[in-house]
């Protein structure tokens, strides 16, 4: 079979959880530096929506 390794694979969840981590220190919550974006709401211009 081919495929990858699981220590290749452990090894790249480790480093990706590194990257996360450095990207939670910059900006723990990059959803608000979008101000206003928590009061969007879905658009519902479909036909089916329409009474």
């Amino acid at each position: 079979m081919k495929g990858a390794k699981q220590s290749d694979v452990y090894d790249v969840i480790v480093e990706e959880i590194a990257n996360l981590r450095f990207a939670y220190e910059r900006d723990p919550d990059p959803a608000a530096d979008r101000p206003g974006a928590e009061a969007e709401e879905p658009s519902i211009e479909w036909p089916g929506a329409l009474p």
